[in-house]
């Protein structure tokens, strides 16, 4: 799996990477510079004669810009390197500095005139900052942005986009936006996080021979989840097995005017491969679930016009008694009992409890349920509900997703999926799974009572309850991807995208 890093991690994998591994830094500095070159070629094909600017600042970031101008010197491109901050170097980027001064490729000083010298280019290489970079940006390296953000018309970043925090995402003063970002070993938190996601443009993960047990002896708990992972952790089907064998959902869903939550959820879960669900639905509702839902059971439970009530808790223990899983909370309303029922059901749960939608409104009302439960629980909040959850501002929630999600799983000790593009799961222990699948058209109702669905399939089939939410979120990004890929992302809807959870399997398998 990969893994998504700070600074200062990624500084302590390259140099456990020379100490334990005994790989120079110089080696990894001239991997990365190739893994650049191949991007470039795999875009441009031929890059004999392209006029290519190589914008650098100081450090490794520019040593590896150094190394790019030499290999792209190589392919007969005509390449011009800008020094940003001076021509005083050190160490491996001094050596790379040397070697393209000895073969004769430009080296220019940045002057006033550097938007226009860079409007000329086919392409920009940004090794200007890399994950070094805090506080505020001026003076030349501030203008050097400006001008490739005004007149560049490709821009390739080294390692992340300059002036984009490494740790945070935040922006110092401006920041490179690229069409395409190659990091290196492992991505770097700023760039999964907004606002520094929107400046990556295209990330591109290299591998530059920094092996595998070196990043893992750092203990990273952020984690980027990719096709090898979820395939893997999906459970397999035999032929001999029956419906039993591929668990059972119970999902307590629907009041009035909101039926269709219960429905997407409880076809989220199908589309998943779950043996059996049941929705437990408000009595006077009953007919329409019945006539919504064909491979699903519903059970009619008491209800206040619409509503259900305190005294529909008998028949849901009894319920729960004989499920693998349980989904609270899609389209129930807000109605005089919910608060009631969430905390009996939570007492007396011995099942995962998932609380999503409405029921994430019940449990603000009274968090201390969650001190009486003994159950696992998985939290599914968008930003505004997780604003509610925990009293934090929706602004502040959305510039420290990261931070907060884990603070707030510890803390309660529950599974917490933050929606979003780029949703994040965090477990009890802190572990992160930050996810790379989806598009804008999910950005509608609906989207999330399918997750909700394919979280608890996943649940009910045996695995580990972030496992199971990472994994739903990814099938679930990867289904209205493909799907985007056909009808556009505007006409992506959560019904369509349950429908191509299976497909969005199968590309696993295919890969």
């Amino acid at each position: 799996m990969l893994k998504a890093c700070t600074p200062a991690q990624m500084r302590a994998v390259d140099k456990a990477a020379s100490q334990t591994a005994g790989i120079p830094s110089i080696v990894l500095m001239e991997n990365a510079a190739l893994a650049c070159v191949r991007e470039l070629e795999r875009i441009f094909a031929d890059l004999g004669g392209r006029r290519i600017a190589v914008v650098c600042g100081k450090g490794n970031n520019a040593g590896d810009g150094f190394a790019i101008a030499r290999h792209l010197f190589q392919q007969d491109a005509d390449v011009e390197i800008y020094l940003a901050m001076g021509d005083e170097f050190s160490g491996d980027c001094l050596i790379n500095y040397e070697i393209v001064c000895n073969l004769g490729i430009p080296v220019i000083e940045a002057d006033a005139d550097v938007e226009k010298e860079l409007s000329r280019a086919d392409i920009v290489v940004d090794a200007l900052f890399g994950t070094g970079v805090h506080g505020e940006i001026s003076g030349m390296p501030l203008k050097i942005i400006e001008a490739i953000n005004s007149s560049a018309r490709f821009v390739l970043s080294v390692d992340i986009p300059s002036g984009v925090n490494g740790d945070s995402g935040e922006i110092c003063t401006a920041a490179v936006c690229a069409d395409v970002t190659v990091t290196f070993a492992a991505y770097k938190t700023g760039m999964l996080v907004f606002p520094g996601r929107d400046y990556c443009g295209r990330i591109v993960t290299a591998d530059i021979s920094i092996p595998q047990k070196v990043i893992d002896m750092q203990n990273i708990s952020v984690n980027v989840p990719v096709d090898r992972d979820v395939l893997n952790a999906l459970p397999p089907r035999r032929a001999n097995s029956q419906k039993g064998d591929y668990g059972k959902v119970f999902i307590v869903a629907g009041s009035e005017g909101m039926t269709g939550a219960g429905c997407l959820a409880a076809d989220g879960a199908l589309y998943s491969g779950s043996g059996l669900i049941t929705v437990g639905v408000p009595w006077e509702l009953n007919p329409i679930f019945e006539s919504k839902l064909t491979e699903q059971m519903t059970l009619p439970l008491e209800d206040d016009k619409g509503y259900l009530t305190a005294e529909s808790f008998g028949a849901i223990a009894q319920k729960m008694d004989t499920s693998d899983v349980l989904l609270f909370g899609p389209g129930v309303g807000r109605g005089r009992d919910i608060v009631k029922l969430l905390r009996r059901v939570l007492k007396y749960s011995q099942i995962p409890v998932i609380i999503d939608a409405d029921g994430l409104f019940a449990l603000a009302r009274d968090m201390d349920m969650l001190n009486e439960c003994t159950c696992s629980i998985i939290l599914t909040p968008h930003a505004g509900e997780f604003s509610r959850l925990t009293g934090l501002d929706i602004d502040y929630i959305e510039r420290n997703r990261l931070r907060v999600s884990s603070d707030f799983a510890q803390n309660y000790g529950v599974t917490l999926l933050l929606k979003g593009h780029h949703t994040i799961v965090t477990a009890p222990d802190g572990t992160q799974y930050i996810n790379m699948t989806g598009n804008s058209g999910m950005a509608t109702g609906g989207s999330g009572d399918v997750l909700g669905g394919v979280i608890a399939a996943n649940i009910a089939r045996g695995m580990r309850e972030d496992v199971a939410a990472s994994t739903a979120a990814y099938l679930h990004g990867r289904a209205a991807d493909i799907l985007a890929a056909e009808v556009g992302e505007d006409a992506v809807t959560p019904s369509m995208a349950a429908r191509y959870l299976s497909k969005a399997r199968l590309s696993l398998i295919k890969r």
